[in-house]
């Protein structure tokens, strides 16, 4: 298999995902999401191979606009490399987030989630992530957007098969 780690030096990776709110925030059905938010980005912050997260002053972010839709919140992380990213995804407690998703937020029949390769230092903006998220929707995954089921190098290689466990990921 080929390697998906990112030379420290040149790469890291970046990562958008959406979700479509069922309810406001600030309502019950929506408690024990909001209740998770401060442990779960606790927890990223404090993951291997971490590396930034969009945050509003709030510290998480909840309130920043994506896609002027304010039904739809926004997570954007960026990681050292693709295995930091899924060991903080599909363990702990944001994987028992991921498996009450479907109870605070609405089913999508499109592309929520998308990763791309930055250079080392980059922060990538909320436009340069709706941007990636559009294109996989239109085009598929290629080496500019991609998903963890179809996942390429920082080089832009050929795609690698990747594997989700059962029910917590993206179906592209």
């Amino acid at each position: 298999m080929t390697d998906t780690t990112a030379p420290a030096a040149r790469f890291e990776l970046a990562q958008v995902n959406l979700a479509r709110l069922k309810f406001p925030l600030d309502s019950p059905e929506l408690k024990g999401f909001v209740d998770q938010l401060d442990p779960v980005n606790a927890d990223a912050d404090a993951a291997e191979g971490f590396v930034w997260r969009l945050q509003s002053e709030g510290g998480d972010a909840t309130d920043i606009a994506v896609f002027g839709d304010e039904w739809l919140i926004v997570n954007m992380s960026v990681w050292r490399d693709l295995e930091s990213l899924k060991e903080f995804m599909y363990t702990g407690r944001h994987r028992e987030a991921l498996t009450r998703r479907r109870e605070w937020f609405e089913r999508a029949a499109e592309a929520m989630v998308t990763l791309w390769w930055v250079p080392a230092g980059h922060r990538p903006t909320v436009a340069e992530a709706e941007a990636r998220l559009l294109h996989l929707r239109t085009h598929g995954p290629s080496p500019y957007a991609f998903t963890f089921r179809t996942l390429f190098p920082p080089q832009g290689a050929q795609p690698l098969l990747g594997e989700v466990p059962e029910g917590l990921g993206c179906s592209v």
